[in-house]
């Protein structure tokens, strides 16, 4: 059974550390537009051209949501959540572009009985018992 579709935007605390390698040219160009006071620092002009980029193709992005029937967003599940799945007689797809999170309060046994599969693209958050438990489910 799909999750729903939900927007939202990550909270602070709810980003990831991402490299990228740059030329030096590149690189250079970048300090000059941060000490000119385009940016403030450089990951302040990377996280704009990303966010640009990403209006750029907005339209893309949430016709391949729809069509794929993916969480945009934050997916977090509970006790409360898996259990109702599994009394219902379902297993949950979890597909996610942003934050999948399962609360700590999950015990491996009941994710493996609630949870047929995640695909995340971005982030996932669990225990690492969770984590292990669903190691071949995730994709």
């Amino acid at each position: 059974m799909p999750l729903p579709i939900s927007e939202s935007r990550a909270r602070p605390g709810d980003t990831e550390k991402m490299a990228v390698n740059m030329g030096v040219v590149d690189l250079g160009q970048i300090d000059l537009l941060v000490q000119e006071g385009f940016y403030s620092n450089r990951s302040d002009l990377v996280r704009t051209a990303v966010r640009n980029q990403l209006a750029v193709h907005a339209d893309a992005l949430r016709q391949t949501v729809a069509r794929r029937t993916l969480t945009l967003g934050l997916q977090q599940l509970g006790r409360v959540e898996l259990e109702r799945a599994v009394a219902a007689g379902e297993r949950l797809k979890i597909q996610v572009v942003g934050l999948a999170r399962i609360d700590d309060d999950v015990s491996p046994e009941l994710a493996l009985a609630a949870i047929e599969s995640v695909t995340v693209l971005g982030a996932f958050q669990a225990s690492a018992a969770v984590r292990k438990a669903l190691a071949d489910r995730t994709t």
